[in-house]
């Protein structure tokens, strides 16, 4: 079910995606060669429930944790794991969702870990701009496959690059999971068309091989995650707008102190990171 949000809800979910957007900044300067994967779950943790929130993975379909966490070729869905170290030249993405007041927003971001490859450095550039390039189509009127169009197009055919199909965006409130379905992939002028006050996620995911996916089962923690099907590097970047009428607001982080506000086309419901 899709649920047009009043203008009380969106300010509701931004109040959650703020919360969100300062997990992120923190992981930013935690982030490093040598850190235990565990570390970024009880950061998450401790940063959201002292924000009045909390997380809304745990639980979720019998999940454990708040935050997924996937290293290299696993693509989504990895789980922080005691005793598992990032070692310098990962690419590491963290993945989790905030409810606060019983409002919700979802990101996910990648992480260099210490000097990374000139390779892995170009896909995280590359799957970052993909994400605008599929928030830029988020305008009323526009479809659902506008979005996934205008990011494959970048992906595939400007950059030879593999954009994920099976793992997609999604409508998010009330819970972290609605409808519509929006996948990073599509036809200009296809799918449901866009209106206001609709919620959702914009989530390319790109590996620098194939787009296939495939499973890969931990026995240690008896969890099953994605991985890339060809064991290349994959990247991801996340978001969670709302569609507007008349344009809406982007709220970018530029320094600790200042807020900048940019019209065009969406509200971006937490502050952006650079």
């Amino acid at each position: 079910m899709i649920t047009l949000k009043s203008d009380r809800e969106i300010k509701k979910m931004a109040e959650s995606g703020a919360v969100l957007a300062g997990v992120h900044q923190g992981l930013r300067k935690l982030i490093k060669p040598g850190l235990d994967t565990w570390k970024i779950e009880e950061f998450a943790d401790k940063y959201i429930t002292e924000h009045g929130a909390t997380p809304s993975e745990k639980g979720f379909d019998g999940y454990k944790f708040g935050t997924c966490i996937s290293i290299n070729d696993e693509v989504a869905h990895g789980i922080p794991r005691k005793g598992l170290k990032l070692k310098n030249g990962d690419l590491v993405k963290v993945d989790m969702c905030v409810n606060k007041d019983g409002f919700e927003s979802d990101s996910c971001w990648t992480y260099a870990v210490g000097d990374v490859s000139p390779e892995a450095k170009k896909l995280m550039k590359v799957t970052k701009t993909a994400l605008y390039k599929g928030i830029d189509q988020a305008q009323v009127g526009n479809r659902i496959g506008d979005i996934g169009a205008a990011i494959q197009e970048y992906v595939e055919d400007e950059n030879g690059m593999g954009d994920v199909r099976e793992l997609i965006g999604h409508g998010i409130q009330p819970s972290i999971h609605e409808d519509p379905a929006v996948p990073a992939y599509g036809e200009k002028g296809q799918g449901l068309r866009l209106r206001p006050g609709m919620t959702i996620t914009i989530e390319p995911m790109v590996t620098l091989g194939t787009w296939k996916i495939k499973d890969r089962y931990d026995a240690k923690d008896d969890w099953t995650y994605y991985v890339t099907a060809d064991g290349s590097l994959s990247a991801q970047y996340e978001h969670t707008i709302v569609i507007q009428r008349i344009g809406h607001y982007f709220l970018c982080f530029v320094n600790k102190e200042l807020l900048k506000l940019f019209f065009i086309g969406f509200y971006q419901l937490f502050v952006i990171l650079p």
